[in-house]
């Protein structure tokens, strides 16, 4: 008569588990375990059970607010959700069918009524409260959900903040002893200093070893960038900058990595910008990290080109996230044939220390295709064009490892006036 119905138990106690389930499949149903209540949803939305037993009082998300959840996803609106409390006290069954649930069993079981009882539910039994108490428990109910989504919020927030702070301690703590490491090394690799001793293969080691501290002392100096773009004390040595030389210089540093695996860099002229007032070693910093980012991301033999243009407020004004304060502007222009992004993903890249890819497929490079970073490197990019009083943004048709359909990543900054 059951025919193998899916019942979908959500409860913390593996004894009531182990119980609840032996009772049912016994009786002719399959059991499908959740251990808690963000797992129920998620094993709700998979297997689409018959009915759901929630117990109520787990730790973390409780089953008032995972039936409330679950009632609110497509395709579930109809599943029966019969609560289940061993702390039965006044009005937790009125709770628990404001919340969405359809029925209330308290604990503990009665096995031997329980099969029957699920058999009702499922012929289409219902419970109800009337009209007036629902409006009150209702609103009891949405203040506890409100209550712990304040609760959440302060929780997130002190963790994030947690966070900045261990951010800035460790980057200071770990700049002083790779600064050391690396000057030493600066002396060892001295064409006429100690190094002129030692074998050729211990050299390799040594610049081996340079290399890997020089990467480690630029994550560093990423990292002390990022908390002061947090905390927006990045101080800007404001002075007349040409774009056409902080871009030669950004493209510079890439030069050498393009070549390697066949990119096509090309710096297009920018002499006819208007020289701006900002700190053009800052904005070479962002302009090095956008050029960074298409070279990772643009296959072997792709091209990445650099170029600028001089625009208006009007041109601009579907792109500014603020109205900008600057009647013109200078907007420099990264533009590649790589793998792409997807719009989902587009406003989320400039965030500190998020990666499109799957981290656990992270794989650690600067140069080579697909490689992973820290995540820093766009953030820095955004946080500079902000303190200039510009902004970023990217452009692509999506992701496409296979037809490469590009990025173009936009930096725009204000003119500006000389200081003071």
């Amino acid at each position: 008569m059951n025919a193998r119905r899916r019942i979908l138990y959500v409860e913390d106690d593996i004894t009531s588990r182990m119980l609840v389930s032996q009772v049912l499949y016994t009786a002719g149903y399959d059991v499908i375990e959740a251990e808690d209540g963000m797992a129920g949803i998620r094993m709700a939305q998979e297997v689409r059970p018959d009915l759901i037993l929630m117990d109520i009082n787990m730790p973390g998300l409780d089953g008032y607010a995972a039936a409330t959840k679950i009632k609110g996803l497509p395709g579930l609106a109809g599943t029966p959700i019969i609560a289940m409390t061993a702390n039965v006290v006044e009005g937790d069954r009125e709770r628990a069918l404001t919340a969405g649930c359809d029925g209330y069993l308290p604990k503990p079981i009665d096995v031997d009524a329980l099969p029957e009882q699920i058999n009702e539910f499922l012929g289409g039994r219902r419970e109800r409260v009337d009209k007036e108490a629902e409006r009150s428990y209702l609103r009891e109910h949405s203040q506890r959900l409100v209550d712990r989504l304040e609760e959440k919020v302060a929780a997130l927030t002190r963790s994030d903040e947690m966070k900045s702070r261990f951010i800035a301690i460790a980057a200071h703590e770990l700049r002083t002893p790779v600064t050391v490491i690396r000057g030493y090394l600066d002396i060892l690799l001295d064409a006429t200093g100690p190094i002129s001793e030692v074998s050729p293969d211990t050299k390799v080691q040594l610049e081996g070893i340079y290399h890997g501290v020089s990467r480690l002392y630029e994550i560093v100096e990423d990292m002390l960038d990022v908390t002061r773009i947090e905390a927006k004390t990045l101080d800007l040595r404001i002075a007349p900058v040409r774009l056409d030389q902080a871009a030669a210089k950004a493209v510079a540093l890439h030069r050498e990595n393009a070549q390697r695996r066949n990119l096509t860099l090309t710096l297009e002229p920018m002499g006819h910008l208007p020289t701006i007032w900002g700190d053009g070693g800052r904005i070479q910093q962002a302009l090095g990290h956008l050029i960074g980012n298409a070279v990772k991301f643009t296959p072997d033999g792709g091209s990445i080109t650099v170029s600028g243009r001089v625009v208006s407020q009007e041109q601009l004004d579907t792109t500014a996230p603020n109205p900008p304060l600057d009647d013109h502007f200078v907007e420099v222009i990264v533009a590649d044939t790589g793998i792409g992004i997807d719009p989902s993903e587009q406003g989320r890249i400039f965030e500190q220390f998020y990666e499109v890819q799957d981290p656990s497929l992270h794989s650690t490079s600067k140069t080579e295709f697909m490689g992973g970073g820290a995540g820093l490197g766009l953030a820095i990019t955004r946080g500079v064009a902000e303190a200039h009083g510009g902004w970023v943004w990217v452009e692509s048709d999506g992701y496409d490892p296979d037809r490469f359909p590009g990025s173009r990543f936009h930096v725009v900054l204000p003119v500006g006036a000389p200081p003071g």
